[in-house]
């Protein structure tokens, strides 16, 4: 049997946690196996794994499996029955446990809980998921159901919003579910080079057409022949520029550097800025007759401060995707993290949410991401936590976690949790971590 420290060690852990002995029988079964088997530890110590497992595993104990024939399984995805009834998704991840000669002393299974992936994952494939945009506002809806129908049109898109909102998600999407969907999506930033470079970027040249012009180089609006040519940060283009994207779309042609005759154009196109056209067309920096001929269908994405209830749902699907690339379990975002993350205005919109859950994933070892791991501007903003407060107790008890961690080593939680040391300090003398009296790094 487990001893008592590694009793408390194991039911820390967010995983279910089965070992058993060279004969199958189990050793150990901490408090997340029991909430995910609805099984009482007393009743199955001692008790054969595969008697125990069996009935609710569908009739084989993986553990019992790997034990036998000593190979290791890594979040093998299975199904295990709770007591009442409900049917949990799982991944199982098991392995022999050996002495320092090799020989077996048993084995060990752990079981992770899906169910809130599985979830979340339902519900983003579902009414509020579109190709990659991921949203539950009734804005973002109607935004969604406009896309089937302009996808299956040939019309010139127009997409506005801020930096930051998803405008290339949107424009995939868009060929993604129109007819053109197995022909190139190809993207071109038209603010991010000078005119000559974003000329030849776009239409090409024929070799001799300039001193390094060796061979021939198909242009953007070639290769996305048949399919669809994205023009992001149209708004930033030169009005020479704007002439000879004009002729595109008038013409369906354009002529590569170099060449003596015009090539047809069969992309379709979708343009994208976070500029007010009309404001620029008044302003005489940008052609009227282009904005009509940019302006066939306008599809605006609002930001994300006019959608503060797509905040839990996009940070919650951020942290599933990078647990899915990264192999990692990081167990979703605390409330009170949460709660912060609504405070926020986010300038930098769905890019600037990413960046900080990502950052926090980084962060929080297996999670959740809590307080801590989100950057100090955050709760820079967010109202002070009263004493006592669900807030406050949160943040005190990750504290004390990132401290048993690194067995108290303040350098390593500091540098862990991305804060200053100073800002350490004062944190756990605030709840009681540390007094002034034997704090060797008090202020003042």
């Amino acid at each position: 049997m487990a001893s008592p420290i590694a009793e408390i060690v194991l039911d820390s852990l967010a995983e279910g946690v089965v070992t058993v002995d060279s004969h199958g029988r189990i050793t150990a079964f901490n408090r997340a196996a029991e909430a995910l088997t609805g099984l009482d530890r007393g009743k199955v110590l001692g008790r054969d794994c595969q008697e125990v497992f069996g009935p609710c595993c569908g009739g084989v104990c993986i553990i019992a499996t790997t034990l036998e024939s000593g190979t290791a399984l890594r979040d093998h995805p299975g199904r295990i029955k709770h007591r009442d009834g409900t049917i949990r998704p799982v991944a199982v991840t098991t392995n022999r446990l050996l002495d320092a000669k090799g020989r077996v002393l048993g084995a060990v299974g752990t079981l992770r809980d899906l169910s809130r992936e599985t979830v979340l994952e339902k519900e983003l494939t579902g009414r509020w998921k579109l190709e990659d945009l991921v949203s539950r506002s009734a804005r973002m809806q109607r935004l969604f159901d406009l896309v089937p129908t302009v996808a299956a049109s040939a019309s010139t898109v127009l997409i506005l919003g801020e930096s930051g909102t998803g405008k290339e998600l949107l424009a995939r999407a868009i060929h993604a579910q129109s007819p053109r969907a197995d022909g190139p999506f190809v993207a071109v930033n038209c603010g991010a080079l000078p005119d000559n470079l974003l000329e030849a970027e776009l239409f090409g040249y024929r070799a001799g057409a300039f001193t390094d012009a060796k061979k021939d180089k198909p242009g953007r609006f070639e290769r996305a022949r048949g399919g669809t040519i994205f023009l992001d940060e149209i708004g930033e283009v030169s009005q020479a520029m704007q002439v000879r994207l004009l002729r595109v779309l008038q013409e369906r042609t354009f002529e590569p550097l170099g060449a003596s005759e015009a090539v047809p154009s069969d992309a379709r196109v979708v343009a994208a800025t976070n500029r007010d056209l009309k404001q620029m067309v008044e302003a005489g920096t940008f052609r009227l007759d282009l904005f009509y001929r940019l302006n066939v269908v306008r599809l605006e994405l609002p930001a994300l401060r006019q959608r503060p209830e797509d905040i839990p749902l996009l940070a919650e699907h951020f942290v599933h995707r990078h647990n899915r690339l990264q192999g990692r379990h990081v167990a979703g975002i605390s409330d009170a993290a949460l709660a912060v993350l609504g405070r926020h205005a986010y300038p930098g919109n769905v890019r600037e949410l990413e960046n900080i859950v990502e950052r926090a994933f980084v962060l929080c070892g297996d999670g959740p991401i809590d307080l801590v791991h989100l950057p100090e501007e955050l709760g820079a903003v967010a109202p002070a936590a009263a004493p006592g407060s669900a807030l406050d107790r949160a943040e005190a008890q990750a504290l004390s976690e990132a401290l048993r961690r690194h067995g108290g080593d303040r350098g390593k939680v500091a540098a862990e949790l991305g804060m200053h040391r100073t800002t350490l300090y004062r944190k756990m003398r605030e709840h009681g971590l540390i007094s002034m009296r034997t704090d060797p790094f008090k202020e003042g």
